[in-house]
């Protein structure tokens, strides 16, 4: 019998290396497989909480946050798109040509983590796929319930949580924890609540990582 392993998943919709981040575990989850008992959860982190409704251009924002030019800007493009095929992400670079605020987005998955863990899932894959894939507003509300709805939850309830200020405090705590606890840069992967493992590494990484606090050999 394997002993069970907790991983909350510290991450941003609007983080791309987040997308690699997910892909690469539940491919790690897939490899160890058999009596592999996980329990993941999905928290949140805002790498822009100050961002506007309307967003702004990727472009122009990573550039004066990072000092990128757009020579190196299309390269790093270049590089996380063909991490994310080697993965099975699509990623659509010209689709996906702003940022926006994702706080709303959050809400959603706290609300879907209420439903369970499987649906929190779901939403959180539909929501990335959604933003990197497609370059959908995920701060737009609308645009938001059809994403729930594809991903099979209730988009009445979800209606009803963005009309009001449901789970906003519960996000903001959530962040607040987190950030108290030096998390800065995501994804942060956390097994069992002490195991930090940062950034969009390849699935063996946390496959190693499974193996190890699971007692499952490889």
């Amino acid at each position: 019998m394997s002993n069970p392993v907790k991983i909350d998943f510290v991450s941003d919709v609007a983080c791309p290396w987040c997308a690699i981040g997910l892909a690469s575990l539940e491919r790690a989850i897939a490899a160890v497989g058999g009596d592999l008992q996980v329990e993941l959860h999905f928290q949140p982190f805002e790498l822009n909480p100050d961002m506007g409704p309307a967003g702004e251009s990727i472009a122009d924002h990573l550039g004066r946050k990072y000092g990128l030019s757009p020579a190196q800007l299309a390269q790093n493009g270049e590089a996380l798109r063909q991490r994310g095929e080697a993965l099975g992400f699509h990623f659509d670079l010209q689709k996906r040509d702003r940022i926006y605020n994702t706080f709303d987005a959050h809400r959603l998955l706290h609300w879907a983590g209420e439903v369970g863990a499987a649906q929190q899932h779901a939403l959180k894959r539909a929501l990335l796929q959604a933003y990197h894939g497609e370059g959908r507003n995920v701060s737009d509300r609308d645009t938001l319930i059809a994403i729930v709805a594809s991903a099979g939850l209730e988009a009445d309830e979800a209606r009803r949580t963005l009309e009001t200020e449901r789970f906003a405090l519960e996000v903001r705590e959530r962040e607040r924890f987190y950030q108290q606890h030096g998390i800065q840069a995501v994804p942060s992967v956390i097994f069992n609540g002490r195991h930090l493992v940062q950034g969009g590494q390849p699935p063996e990484t946390f496959e190693q990582v499974l193996r190890q606090l699971s007692g499952l050999a490889g």
